[in-house]
This record gives structure tokens, C-alpha cells and sequence, in this order.
């Protein structure tokens, strides 16, 4: 059976629920708690290109177990996906497909890789929004939608919470209209004059959320939003411990690369992924270890979680987890972060890291807490105060032998260059900020010209 299990105490949740948006214990015990859902032993990874991913998926998503628990035939679930998305094609002028991945020559050319090594591009600039967070927003949907076909409740009609300032909010306005749902968006001063007027040209209610002096209490966005949820509004949101299903809908978007990596035979060394909120970075690990567990011939590449100077609170994270295992295990904690990486993957196993990552769990506030100033950067989409998936991406990188990298401003204007020149793909700052980890490491020497390399461009440019 497909289970919902908190990734930060362990408590498994009742199958059979609409509503498993949160831990019980979330907020009860100072704990890290971000609820996920565990594969039926029968799941098996679909073969072949999918036309819809959340058609081509479904057997591993906990809408399409609880839905056929229900009573749903599979006819009537596929059903229910395509006209949701008709829907939203009605809107964006197109609707969810498999988006662009291969092996790009001129940039893998210009980052020093060459066969069998190179740059793997995903390219998701022309998903639904402009970015990869259509599929968190789409997943979420599809469950509401699943309730109130077969719930035929009066909650069908509940209203929708987002804190956001660019692509999220503009995928959530999408698909809240595709579903009919009103939807606040808690939006900062500074947010895009033109993010703003598209959504209020969807409908969207849009709050303004200004900082105050000396805040230090987190994103007043983010803020705002939780106290709406407190009110009744459902987190259609991209943060895992607000709502841990969002991060479901993101992993289609690993289980295409893998299907494609697969298809191609090519095994990645390692994967650089854009961080602030953690919600990308943790449903690519998570369809990573999906596709792993279901024997798909593939292995999971080292993690590499890319922050901006202007704000890394990840990385700090990631130090002090590290520092005790380092301490638990004997490991010299100097030497650099790949040798280090190097050195706590091959030697802390499975009970000193698991260990560690519980200590973790339940003391947060030791690990991850706001950044203490106002973030700044040209990479806006990753200026989160708070990595809130930050767990499951730390343990990761700890297990593949990867590490986060920061990176300046010149850096990311470096890769944008780079990527749209290369590309020809007009993905923003904070859409190539993957590439510039990539080019960091290479600037290091610490990335071999045979390696390969997977990178993320999520963000169109507006």
C-alpha cells in the first residue's frame, strides 16, 4: 500500500485521507517534519515517452492510490487529468508536456567536457508558468480535484494560499483558474510589475508584503501565507513542510530525465540544482531514489545544491550537519569540500548519518533558521529567507558525495551568458543559477572533462 510517512519523525499518516498536507506533530516539538508518500511494493516505473507526465506517471502518485482506493477507475483518473489540463491549456495556451533534455555540444564544449562526458540541459523555461512550478502546483491539483469528484464535498470550493513573487505564484494562478478555485498570493514590494499584472489578469488576489527594519523572523510573505492557511485556505504552495505533496508533482520532472538518461544509456555523475525554498532540488532526489528503488537501471548522481552569496542558509545548514558527523566518525573536517564529501560518504554509513540527520530532525533551529538580513542577488527566485526541504537535500548530498556551492553575482551573470548563448534557450538568472555551481567547481578544478553533467534552466526570462 502506499503510505504518507513524516520524513522527520517517522509517523505514518492513515491512508485514505484528502487532506495529508502536514505531519500531526508539525509545529508541536521545535522538529523538521515534511510529509511524503512511500511506493506500493507492486509500482513499477512506466516505459516509453509520456505525451502528459501526470498521465504517464500516475501509478506512482499518491492522487492515482487514493483515487483508486475510492473506487476511481483507471479510465476515470486519466480522464480527470486531461480534462484538468485542457483546462489550463485554455488559459497558458498549452498544457503539461515532456519538456527538452539532452546533451547540449557548445556548452558542454565551452565548460571544458568533452564525450563521453558534457552538459545535459533540462531545459523547463516552456513548461506551464515559465518554470518547473507548474508540476508542483499540477500535482496538488489533481488531488483537490480527485476530492471533490469523489468526496463531493463542500471543502471542493476551498480557497488557495500561495507566498511567492515570480514563477510559482504565476503557475498557482494558472492552475487555481483551471480548477476554479480563488487564490491569495502574498507578494513582496519589490515583486515584477509584470508577475503582478498577470496575475490579476488571472484572477488572482494579490497581498503586498513589506519588511520591516530589523525583521528577522523570516519572509514576511511566507509569513502572511501561513497565517492564511491557519485560516482555512489550502497551502498550494511549493513548500514541503507547509504541504508535502508538492513535492510529488515535482518529480515528474526527474522521472522524464531519467527516462531519457535510460533511453540514451548515459549514467550522470552529478546534478547541480538551483536552491531557495529546497522544493526542486528535493522531488529530483526524490524521483532520483523513486527510480532507484524500482530497479530503473540508474544511480543517483552526486548532489550539488547551488545558493547565492546573498543568502545561503542551506549551505549553513549543511556545515553543521556535516561538522558532527565529521566529529562522530573521525573525520578531519578541513581539506576542502569535495574531499570532505568524499570522505563522510565512504565513511559514515548508514547508522552515524542516520544518527545525525534525527538529531537533525528534531532540534531544526540548530541547522536551519531565517537569514538574518535581507537576501540579495540577481538570481531573485532563490532568495528564500529559509531552505524549508532542506532535510532531505543535506542528507543527500552527504550520501552522494556532493556538497553546496555558493556563488556570486558575477558568476551567475557569467552562466546566464553562457547558458543563453550556447542554448539559445532565454532562461533568466535564476534559471541558469544551476550552471554557474557547474562553473564554479570547473573554475576549481574540481570537475573532471569526462564527467557528466546534469543542469537545470527553470526559469524563462521576463
Amino acid at each position: 500500500m502506499t503510505l504518507l510517512r513524516c520524513q522527520g519523525c517517522g509517523k505514518t499518516l492513515p491512508f485514505g485521507t484528502f487532506r495529508p498536507f502536514q505531519c500531526p506533530n508539525a509545529g508541536k516539538d521545535g522538529g523538521d517534519h515534511v510529509v511524503g508518500r512511500t511506493l506500493d511494493d507492486d509500482a513499477r516505473f512506466p516505459e516509453g515517452k509520456p505525451d502528459n507526465p501526470f498521465v504517464r506517471y500516475r501509478q506512482l502518485t499518491y492522487a492515482y492510490a487514493l483515487a483508486r482506493s475510492k473506487g476511481m477507475t483507471d479510465e476515470a483518473f486519466v480522464a480527470l487529468v486531461r480534462d484538468l489540463d485542457r483546462r489550463v491549456a485554455e488559459i497558458e495556451g498549452h498544457g503539461f508536456q515532456e519538456t527538452p533534455f539532452g546533451r547540449n555540444d557548445r556548452l558542454s564544449s565551452a565548460v571544458g567536457l568533452a564525450p563521453p562526458g558534457g552538459v545535459w540541459v533540462k531545459d523547463e523555461t516552456g513548461n506551464v508558468g515559465g518554470s518547473h512550478k507548474g508540476r508542483h502546483l499540477m500535482g496538488l491539483a489533481i488531488l483537490a480535484e480527485v476530492e471533490s469528484r469523489l468526496a463531493g464535498s463542500a471543502r471542493g470550493a476551498q480557497e488557495l494560499a500561495i507566498a511567492s513573487c515570480g514563477n510559482a505564484a504565476l503557475a498557482a494562478a494558472v492552475v487555481a483558474a483551471a480548477v476554479n478555485r480563488p487564490i491569495d498570493v502574498f507578494i513582496p514590494k519589490d515583486a515584477n510589475p509584470r508577475v503582478v499584472a498577470a496575475l490579476e489578469r488571472l484572477g488572482a488576489r494579490t497581498h503586498v508584503c513589506a519588511r520591516t527594519a530589523g525583521r528577522t523572523k523570516g519572509d514576511p510573505c511566507y509569513v502572511a501565507f501561513q497565517a492564511a492557511v491557519r485560516d482555512g485556505k489550502i497551502p498550494f504552495c511549493c513548500q514541503g513542510p507547509d504541504n508535502g505533496l508538492t513535492i510529488e508533482g515535482g518529480e515528474t520532472l526527474a522521472w522524464e530525465i531519467v527516462g531519457d538518461l535510460v533511453a540514451s544509456g548515459v549514467t550522470p555523475d552529478r546534478l547541480f540544482v538551483q536552491v531557495g525554498g529546497g522544493a526542486l532540488a528535493s522531488a529530483c532526489i526524490a524521483g532520483f531514489r523513486d527510480a532507484v528503488g524500482l530497479g530503473v537501471p540508474v544511480r543517483m548522481p552526486r548532489i550539488h545544491a547551488v545558493q547565492t552569496r546573498g543568502g545561503f542558509p542551506l549551505r549553513r545548514a549543511w556545515e553543521r550537519v556535516t561538522e558532527r558527523l565529521a566529529e562522530s566518525s573521525g573525520i578531519d573536517p578541513d581539506g576542502g569540500d569535495q574531499l570532505v564529501a568524499e570522505r563522510l560518504r565512504e565513511h559514515a554509513r548508514r547508522r552515524a548519518l542516520d544518527d545525525v540527520i534525527d538529531y537533525a530532525a528534531h532540534h531544526r533551529s540548530e541547522f536551519m533558521w531565517p537569514w538574518e538580513t535581507e537576501p540579495v542577488s540577481v538570481a531573485h527566485g532563490i532568495l528564500d529567507d529559509e531552505t524549508y526541504d532542506w532535510l532531505s537535500i543535506v542528507r543527500a548530498m552527504v550520501e552522494t558525495g556532493g556538497y553546496p556551492v555558493v556563488v556570486g553575482d558575477a558568476r551567475l551573470l557569467e552562466a546566464n551568458a553562457l547558458g543563453r548563448d550556447t542554448t539559445k534557450i532565454d532562461a533568466d538568472e535564476t534559471g541558469t543559477a544551476g550552471l554557474a555551481g557547474l562553473l564554479e567547481l570547473s573554475s576549481r578544478g574540481e570537475v573532471s572533462p569526462a564527467e557528466k553533467v546534469v543542469v537545470l534552466f527553470t526559469g524563462v526570462r521576463r
